[in-house]
C-alpha cells in the first residue's frame, strides 16, 4: 500500500471508528528538564522547529489548544522520544488534534504519515464516519501547506493493516484507539502491522484511557486494562521500554454511566451533571513506550 502525498495545490482531491477519544518494567515521570532540553537539541537540525513553537503554532485549531492541558503534547512526544528526523506514522488521527503538531515538528527533516482506515475497504453502511474523518484531515492539510504540504496519508484496510514499507519507519503512535480496536476484535492485527512497519529498534507509542483493573478484559467503557494493553503489545513482539503518568487524571473514578464518553470532550451526560465532569475532565490514561527489539 503506497502513502499518497497530499500537496497544497490539490484542492480537487478534497471529498468532502467509534467514538474518539498497573505498574510496569519501567517508569518514567514527566521530568520538566527532560522536556525543556530535548526540543533545543532539535531545533539545531535544519529547518527544525521546537516543540514550543509547534505547540504555540498559529494554524493550530484553537478548541484542539484547549485540550492541551490534558493530553500534554509537548511532554508526551518527549517522553516517547521523537525526534525531527523520524518517519513518524500516526494510526488513525481522526480530526488531525495530533497531526497539528507531528507534521509540523518533522516537516523538514523526516516524514508524517496519516494512517486512516480505507472507507472503500469496509460494508457501505460503516464507511460515514472514515470518510467524514479523511475528509477533514485532506481539508487540515490543504488549509495550511506551509505545515502540511509534505504530509501524507495511507489507507488501510482494518481487517489487514499494513502502513507502509516493511521496516520504514521510525517511530508509531496512537492515541485513544485501542479500546476501538478491541471492541471490533482487530486489536491483534493492528499491533503486528506497527511490528512489521517500524524498524529494528523503532518506537511505538501509545495513550489509552486506563481501566480501573489493569488485565481486565474489555467491557466497552472505552477504557482499556494496563496489562492488557502490555500483553497486546508484547503478543506482537515489542519490548515495554518505560511508562509514565504524564496524561495521569487521578479524579477520573471510572465508573461512569456512559464510559469514558461521559467526561469531557464527547460529554453523553446529564445537563445537570456538567459542573461535575467538566471538574473531573478527560480521562485518567496510561501512556506507554514500546521498542521493537533490534536484534
Amino acid at each position: 500500500m503506497k502513502p499518497v502525498l497530499l500537496v497544497a495545490l490539490l484542492p480537487l482531491a478534497l471529498a468532502a471508528c467509534a467514538p474518539s477519544d498497573g505498574d510496569t518494567a519501567a517508569s518514567a515521570e514527566p521530568a520538566a528538564e527532560a522536556v525543556t532540553q530535548a526540543p533545543a537539541e532539535d531545533a539545531a537540525q535544519v529547518g527544525a522547529m521546537s516543540f514550543d513553537d509547534v505547540i504555540a503554532g498559529d494554524w493550530r485549531t484553537p478548541e484542539f489548544v484547549e485540550r492541551d492541558r490534558y493530553r500534554n503534547p509537548a511532554e508526551t512526544l518527549s517522553f516517547f522520544g521523537l525526534e525531527p528526523s523520524d518517519t513518524v506514522i500516526e494510526i488513525t488521527p481522526g480530526g488531525g488534534w495530533y497531526a497539528e503538531i507531528l507534521a509540523p515538528y518533522v516537516r523538514e527533516n523526516g516524514q508524517y504519515v496519516a494512517a486512516v482506515v480505507d472507507p472503500e475497504a469496509l460494508p457501505e453502511d460503516r464507511r460515514d464516519y472514515p470518510t467524514r474523518s479523511l475528509a477533514t484531515l485532506e481539508a487540515l492539510f490543504a488549509a495550511h501547506p506551509e505545515q502540511f504540504d509534505r504530509a501524507q496519508v495511507v489507507r488501510y484496510d482494518p481487517a489487514a493493516p499494513g502502513f507502509g514499507e516493511p521496516g520504514s519507519a521510525d517511530m508509531v503512535v496512537t492515541f485513544r484507539n485501542v479500546h476501538n480496536w478491541l471492541g471490533s476484535g482487530q486489536a491483534e492485527g493492528m499491533f503486528q502491522g506497527f511490528y512489521e512497519v517500524l524498524k529494528p529498534g523503532g518506537v511505538l507509542g501509545v495513550v489509552d484511557h486506563r481501566a480501573v483493573d489493569g488485565s481486565a478484559e474489555y467491557d466497552k467503557s472505552g477504557y482499556v486494562g494496563q496489562d492488557r494493553m502490555i500483553a497486546l503489545a508484547e503478543g506482537a513482539g515489542f519490548q515495554l521500554d518505560a511508562s509514565s503518568e504524564i496524561n495521569s487524571n487521578p479524579a477520573d473514578t471510572r465508573d461512569h454511566p456512559n464510559g469514558v464518553w461521559t467526561l469531557p470532550p464527547t460529554n453523553n451526560h446529564d445537563e445537570a451533571d456538567a459542573g461535575r465532569y467538566a471538574e473531573i475532565g478527560e480521562s485518567d490514561r496510561m501512556t506507554l513506550r514500546f521498542v521493537k527489539p533490534a536484534g
